[in-house]
């Protein structure tokens, strides 16, 4: 692009953010930093990681495309380095569902001999302090079995551990999140997904302080799962409503809730749902544990 057609289309831009009835949408377009300014105290490294998978089973289904990118950020949650991001393919040795390959735009020959490389992807994440995944009660339970050798390490969720509502956002999809922030990529590809999660990250809210503070101060606190274990039948659609998973391998519903939560949903199971008859199992959890 010409310069004059940049500043020509700068122009236009700014020319519609300035009109009521208009917004604006950039493209994400790779960085190496999002924060220019020296870091603040001691600086972690984090790790954007996105899958996908043959389907939505964490016990039969597989991983045909793993997507991980570090970023160093500081005390202050700022994102001051951003490295190259990497991006694994990998044959499932079975043939797509029709519906995940329109959704992720990969084709039973795209993935044909392709293959995660277990200790590059091993080293990577185990460089981490911090896994950073937008949905990792998805996304942790695919990695943790693919790569089992880091299954203790840290993880956040940015979906579920944020409050999005509380900062003014509607909605807590990935792309509706980033839209609202003012930009724009292509979904359901990891490599596009990871870089929006990044910029997400290091977006400031209302009140200054950037998402990935808030995240890592919320990933810090103690929280519990709560296993709602021989909870009857009928309760199931109760359980769903407030937010517990149905766990296939264990057969119960179960959630993590922080810890100022528990006596409340400890008085609401057991007057909703047991009623008398059984109790919750209510277990500690720290980032290495949350999402398994």
């Amino acid at each position: 692009m010409t310069s004059f057609a940049s500043n020509a289309l700068s122009e236009a831009a700014r020319a519609l953010e300035a009109h009521p009835d208009f917004r604006v949408l950039r493209r994400l377009l790779p960085v190496n930093r999002l924060y220019a300014g020296p870091p603040h105290g001691k600086t972690r490294i984090g790790l954007a990681l996105d899958v996908e998978t043959t389907g939505l089973d964490r016990e039969t289904d597989k991983i045909i495309e793993l997507a991980v990118q570090r970023f160093r950020f500081d005390e202050l949650g700022r994102i001051v380095q951003v490295g190259t991001p990497r991006l694994w393919r990998e044959d499932p040795q079975q043939p797509l569902d029709p519906r995940i390959a329109r959704l992720t735009g990969l084709s039973d020959e795209a993935l044909a001999g392709q293959a995660i490389d277990e200790a590059e992807a091993t080293d990577i994440l185990a460089s981490a302090d911090l896994i950073v995944a937008h949905n990792a009660a998805f996304d942790r339970p695919f990695v943790d079995r693919r790569l089992p050798t880091i299954a203790g390490r840290a993880w956040a969720c940015s979906m579920a551990e944020v409050d999005w509502l509380e900062l003014g956002f509607d909605g807590k999809a990935l792309g509706y999140l980033v839209s609202q922030c003012g930009w724009f990529f292509e979904g359901h590809r990891a490599e596009n997904d990871i870089l929006a999660l990044i910029y997400l990250l290091g977006h400031a809210a209302p009140d200054g302080e950037t998402i990935m503070a808030k995240l890592v101060a919320q990933s810090q606190r103690p929280s519990f799962r709560v296993n709602a274990v021989d909870a009857p039948f009928e309760g199931k659609d109760a359980l769903k409503a407030r937010g517990y998973r149905w766990d296939p391998a264990m057969r119960f519903w179960s959630k993590t809730i922080p810890e100022d939560a528990m006596d409340a949903e400890r008085s609401w199971l057991l007057a909703d749902i047991y009623a008398g008859h059984g109790e919750p199992a209510f277990h500690p959890q720290s980032a290495c544990e949350r999402y398994r």
